[in-house]
């Protein structure tokens, strides 16, 4: 049987569902795409908490989790990872680096290239849309987040932020109203968790990413150019 992701999506309707969506809950965004493309969906979580992913194991129990495994994430990530995973009995798949990494360690000027956009690419391969956890809130550099949109950096796929609209309060309230367990490092002041190497706690009233790629003009690691 023919199904909508069968279907070429145009622009105008993918600006059309975005506008559509600005007030519509996350659930019901996940729904569509879900519907919409059907196998052909990945969700790429960072795992600084579990939000996105429950929401859409809510709506599609099997669906496709990525997870970038750089090589360089703090062993309570590495853990905080498995924890989730063995809640939800996730269909987890863990993208690593391929060639050419070991020439780049975490903070030298390619990594991630190496350590995350090409694992992504690789894992993305074949699919027509991705979903993420990007915030507007996040950065600055993602106030413009669309929920729905194409994905500019892989053309052919269309990209999915459902949480696009929420705050960091809003993260939290979800986080305690469905009993959600939390990254360990987030109690320890972690408010923007990457690797290891680059990543350090804030302190009162910082931005939340001011401890990634501190003391670097580096604000974003590429995958959400």
């Amino acid at each position: 049987m023919t199904t909508d992701a069968d279907v070429d999506i145009d622009l105008d309707e993918l600006a059309a569902r975005s506008a559509e969506f600005e007030a519509a809950p996350a659930g019901k965004v996940i729904r569509w795409a879900t519907g919409r493309f059907g196998g052909n969906i990945s969700l790429a979580c960072s795992f600084q908490d579990c939000v996105v992913v429950d929401l859409a194991v809510r709506v599609d129990p099997a669906i496709e989790v990525l997870f970038l495994d750089t090589g360089f994430h703090f062993p309570e990530t590495l853990a905080y990872v498995e924890e989730v995973r063995v809640r939800y009995d996730l269909n987890l798949r863990v993208m690593t680096p391929g060639p050419g990494a070991e020439a780049f360690p975490c903070g030298a000027d390619r990594c991630c290239e190496f350590r995350k956009v090409e694992p992504l690419d690789r894992a993305l391969v074949g699919r027509a849309a991705w979903l993420t956890g990007v915030k507007r809130v996040d950065a600055p550099t993602r106030a413009a987040t669309p929920i729905v949109s194409p994905d500019t950096a892989r053309p052919g796929l269309v990209k999915i932020n459902p949480v696009a609209t929420w705050t960091d309060e809003d993260i939290a309230g979800y986080v305690a109203d469905h009993d959600l367990p939390s990254h360990p490092l987030l109690s320890q002041g972690y408010l923007s968790i990457g690797c290891a190497p680059t990543t350090r706690p804030v302190a009162p009233g910082e931005d939340p990413r001011a401890g990634r790629w501190a003391d670097s003009g580096k604000t974003e690691c590429g995958l959400h150019a």
